[in-house]
C-alpha cells in the first residue's frame, strides 16, 4: 500500500469537503479543490479516474467519519437507548447552532443536486443513509429491550420516519435561516419515541 498516495488521496477528500458543503458539488471545479489541497492540477486523476468517481469516494469516506460518529453517541452504554437517541438529535441541533445555521451534512446539500446526475453518487448516498437509519433503528431495538422506549416501536420504519424528517427539516433550516424545523422535528421526535 502506497501510504503517501492514500494521504494524499486523503487530504484532498478531507479539503474537498468544506468547499462542496459551501457551494455544491457542480459548482466546484477540480482545480479550485485541488488548489486549496496545494496539490498540482495534473495530478488529480492519479488518485480519482473522474469528478464522478471522487464525488463517490468523497460521499463514502463522509459516511463513514459520520458512521463513526455516531456510533460514540449511540453505542451500547449505561445511558439509556432513549437518551442516546435524543444525544444524537440534539448533536443535530447544536452543529447547525455551531455553524451559523448552515448544514453540515454532505448527504442533504448533495442528494438533490446529485441524485439525477450521478447514479454512482445516487447509490453512495443511498447505501450511507440506508446505514445510518439501521444503525438508528438498532439503538431502538435497544431502547425497546432496555425500557426506554415503549415495546410496541416499529424500529425500522421508526427510525426511517425519523432520519427522512430530520433530513427534510435541515434543508428547511438552511433555506430559512432559522432552527424552527429543527426543533419541531425534535418535538415530533420526542412524540414518536413517545418520550414526552
Amino acid at each position: 500500500m502506497n501510504t503517501t498516495r492514500d494521504n494524499t488521496r486523503q487530504h484532498i477528500l478531507d479539503t474537498a469537503k468544506p468547499i462542496i458543503l459551501g457551494k455544491g458539488f457542480a459548482a466546484v471545479g477540480l482545480n479550485e479543490v485541488l488548489t486549496a489541497a496545494a496539490v498540482p492540477k495534473g495530478s488529480f486523476y492519479h488518485y480519482f479516474k473522474s469528478k464522478e468517481l471522487f464525488g463517490e469516494a468523497l460521499l463514502a469516506d463522509y459516511f463513514e467519519h459520520y458512521l463513526a460518529q455516531i456510533e460514540s453517541v449511540l453505542q451500547t452504554s449505561d445511558t439509556p437507548a432513549a437518551q442516546r437517541l435524543l444525544n444524537y438529535w440534539s448533536g443535530w441541533l447544536s452543529s447547525f447552532a455551531e455553524s451559523e445555521m448552515q448544514c453540515q451534512c454532505l448527504a442533504a446539500k448533495l442528494a438533490g443536486e446529485v441524485s439525477d446526475l450521478s447514479e454512482a453518487m445516487r447509490l453512495a448516498l443511498q447505501e450511507g443513509t440506508r446505514r445510518i437509519i439501521a444503525r438508528i433503528a438498532i439503538c431502538i431495538e435497544e431502547g425497546k429491550q432496555d425500557g426506554s422506549l415503549a415495546a410496541d416501536i416499529q424500529a425500522q420504519q421508526c427510525a426511517e420516519s425519523l432520519y427522512q424528517m430530520w433530513l427534510g427539516a435541515s434543508l428547511l433550516t438552511k433555506m430559512r435561516h432559522d432552527r424552527s424545523a429543527l426543533d419541531c422535528a425534535m418535538a415530533t421526535t420526542k412524540k414518536t419515541l413517545q418520550l414526552d
